[in-house]
């Protein structure tokens, strides 16, 4: 069925850029500066989440370390200039103006940082389409929870159900499904079986037309009353 939203939001890392070769190498760098044990498995978990969730998981594996000293020594490596760049995905920009240019509002709900986002948005060159960023800056519960979709749905003055979010990983689909919006799932950095939460999966957002085409609709009325408090 066509699909014509009244509003799009859109992942950061893994949906709109190619940042997960340059998460996962200053994931790896943090955990070896510390001998702390972790395999590819382990940081592929990572994906879709705020760092600060994942740390306060992990910090025992980093006797002695606070929050903040981590937080810190993790965001020394991911500004690294010997790092793998920022890069557009496939379709992501031409989609994101497709959308702007209907006169669809356009939202970023991100687990990374805002002056971060604010960045990459810049470097890829679409930050003037997005009325909206909720970064992990902005809210008190992370992906999979589904506040910062609730969040950037209030702002935009657009219940859920009438909103279609993209995004790469189970968590971040997750925290669609649970605000009660649709969901289209690009397998950038999992495998078509692990985004089945999705309404959706494509291998690229140069796949996507719109309107945008999903199956059939499913109960979003459990959104309905949850919505409006998340301003």
């Amino acid at each position: 069925m066509a699909l014509n939203p009244r509003a799009a939001l859109f992942d950061l890392d893994g949906t709109l850029v190619d940042s997960e070769p340059r998460s996962f190498a200053a994931w790896t760098r943090l955990f070896e500066a510390h001998g702390a044990p972790w395999d590819e498995a382990l940081i592929r978990s990572f994906i879709g989440r705020r760092g600060i969730d994942v740390m306060a998981d992990l910090l025992h594996l980093f006797p002695g370390m606070t929050m903040e000293q981590l937080q810190t020594e993790a965001l020394s490596y991911v500004r690294a200039a010997d790092l793998p760049p920022l890069l557009p995905l496939a379709g992501a920009v031409e989609l994101v103006g497709r959308v702007a240019a209907a006169g669809v509002p356009v939202a970023l709900v991100t687990s990374g940082g805002r002056d971060y986002a604010e960045e990459a948005l810049g470097d890829v060159g679409v930050r003037s389409a997005f009325t909206v960023l909720v970064t992990a800056d902005d809210v008190t519960d992370g992906k999979p929870h589904p506040q910062g979709y609730l969040m950037a749905c209030a702002r935009l003055g657009v219940p859920p159900a009438e909103t279609v979010a993209f995004e790469d990983a189970p968590a971040g689909i997750a925290a669609v499904r649970a605000a009660g919006g649709r969901c289209v799932a690009v397998a950038t950095t999992h495998g078509r079986h692990e985004l089945a939460g999705a309404d959706l999966v494509v291998d690229s957002l140069a796949e996507i037309d719109w309107p945008v085409t999903l199956g059939p609709a499913y109960d979003n009325d459990r959104s309905e009353h949850t919505w409006r408090s998340a301003r």
